[in-house]
């Protein structure tokens, strides 16, 4: 069993004459000293209050660190499943409006719920792809004659979605659209 240090008291050698603060001789401060120490013997019960504590607070931030990051974690849909929903929304169910889609640009829009971007390489030629990143799932946007995911830079032809840089692995999903009347509408 650990044993404490002895207490030390002060003593009249120690001491400045003052009558508020009682002088003990240093054979009594060596008595006292020894006698809390085998009346107080060092407790081998368990953690003390301070180590209780800083692993109250450890376990407290990690959980609350845990709940962040699960939040952050949310599922979000692959990109070809966000392609598969969007296209779910069935033929016919206007996207964006012609007039809206630049031409040698493209515009974001939802559909079915999904992020998606409709292109106009050229007059009259339109396209839509899922807005989902194939590298790490952000949201990609309109660009200057592209498509650019503003998380790490991927870019994307404006007529296939193909991968012009970047660390993108494959090209966006391909979404079936069509030109009807004043609108682009899924096909």
């Amino acid at each position: 069993m650990p044993t404490r240090p002895p207490i030390s008291l002060p003593t009249r050698s120690s001491l400045p004459d003052t009558p508020s603060v009682p002088a003990v001789s240093d054979d009594a401060a060596d008595a006292a000293s020894a006698a809390v120490s085998a009346a107080v013997p060092a407790c081998a019960c368990g953690p003390t209050r301070r180590q209780l504590l800083r692993g109250t607070g450890a376990a407290a931030g990690a959980l609350a660190g845990a709940g962040v990051l699960a939040a952050c974690a949310e599922q979000k849909p692959t990109p070809q499943e966000a392609a598969s929903s969007a296209s779910a929304a069935g033929a016919g169910t206007v996207v964006v409006a012609l007039a809206d889609v630049p031409v040698g640009g493209a515009v974001a829009a939802k559909v079915g719920g999904q992020d998606v971007l409709v292109t106009q390489p050229t007059q009259g030629e339109v396209h839509a792809f899922s807005a989902i990143c194939t590298h790490a799932g952000c949201t990609v946007a309109p660009g200057e004659g592209e498509l650019l995911c503003p998380c790490h830079q991927s870019r994307y032809a404006l007529t296939d979605a193909a991968v012009l840089g970047g660390p993108a692995p494959e090209p966006l999903p391909s979404i079936g659209v069509e030109i009807s009347g004043e609108d682009v509408v899924l096909a």
